[in-house]
C-alpha cells in the first residue's frame, strides 16, 4: 500500500511539473514573437522614413525641360531660339558673362572666349529650356531660362569653366543658386579666365575693356 501511494505521488508530481515546463515554454515562444515583431515594426517603420528621405530630393530637383531649337548664339548668356513656333530671345537666368555686342560699351576681356564657347555649347546637341518659379521675362520681353544641351547645364559649365560669373539674382528665380555658387568658387579658386585678373571681375560686372 505505501509502495502504490508513493507510485501515485511521483505521477501526480511529474504531471505538474510537464505543465509548468509547458508553460514555461508558451510564454517564452509568446515573448520572442512579440519581440520579433516589434523589431519588424520597427525596421518597417525605418524602411519607410528612408524611402520617404531618399524621395525628397528627387521631387525637389525635379526638372521640366522644355524643348527649343536654336536660331543662333548672340553672346555668352544670350541666345535665339525657336519657342512656341516663333523666335524668342533667352537670357540665361543666374549668369553673367563679359560684354562683346553691348551697345555704348567696349568688348571685355574674356567675351569673346564665353561668347565662342556658350555657341559650341548651345550647337553641340539637343537644346532645351528650364523656367523658374518667378517672371519668365525680363524688363526687355526676354525669356529668362535655365539652358541645357543634353540634359547638361549651359550655366554651369560657363561657370565652372571660368568664363561667367552669378550674377543677376532676384527671388523666386533662384533654383540653383547654390549650385552655381559653388561652380563659380571652383573656378575662382583655379583662377580660371574672368578670375585670373585681380580686380576684372566686381559686383557691378567687368571693369576693363580688350585694348
Amino acid at each position: 500500500m505505501k509502495k502504490i501511494l508513493i507510485s501515485m505521488i511521483a505521477i501526480v508530481l511529474s504531471i505538474t511539473l510537464a505543465a509548468c515546463g509547458s508553460n514555461h515554454a508558451a510564454k517564452n515562444h509568446s515573448d520572442s514573437n512579440g519581440t520579433e515583431q516589434v523589431s519588424q515594426d520597427t525596421q518597417s517603420n525605418e524602411y519607410s522614413q528612408t524611402e520617404q528621405k531618399a524621395g525628397t530630393p528627387h521631387s525637389k530637383n525635379h526638372k521640366k525641360l522644355i524643348d527649343v531649337t536654336l536660331d543662333r548664339a548672340i553672346d555668352g548668356d544670350t541666345i535665339k531660339v525657336i519657342y512656341n513656333g516663333k523666335k524668342d530671345t533667352v537670357r540665361y537666368l543666374l549668369v553673367d558673362t563679359p560684354e562683346t555686342k553691348k551697345p555704348n560699351s567696349c568688348v571685355q576681356p574674356y567675351g569673346e572666349d564665353a561668347s565662342k564657347r556658350n555657341k559650341e555649347l548651345v550647337n553641340s546637341g539637343k537644346l532645351q529650356l528650364e523656367f523658374d518659379k518667378g517672371d519668365r521675362r525680363d524688363k526687355y520681353g526676354r525669356l529668362l531660362a535655365y539652358v541645357y544641351v543634353d540634359g547638361k547645364s549651359v550655366q554651369e559649365t560657363l561657370l565652372k569653366e571660368g568664363l561667367a560669373r552669378v550674377a543677376y539674382v532676384y527671388e523666386p528665380n533662384t533654383k540653383y543658386i547654390d549650385q552655381f555658387r559653388l561652380d563659380e568658387q571652383e573656378a575662382k579658386s583655379d583662377k580660371l579666365s574672368i578670375w585670373s585678373k585681380s580686380g576684372y571681375v566686381t559686383n557691378r560686372g567687368f571693369n576693363s575693356c580688350v585694348k
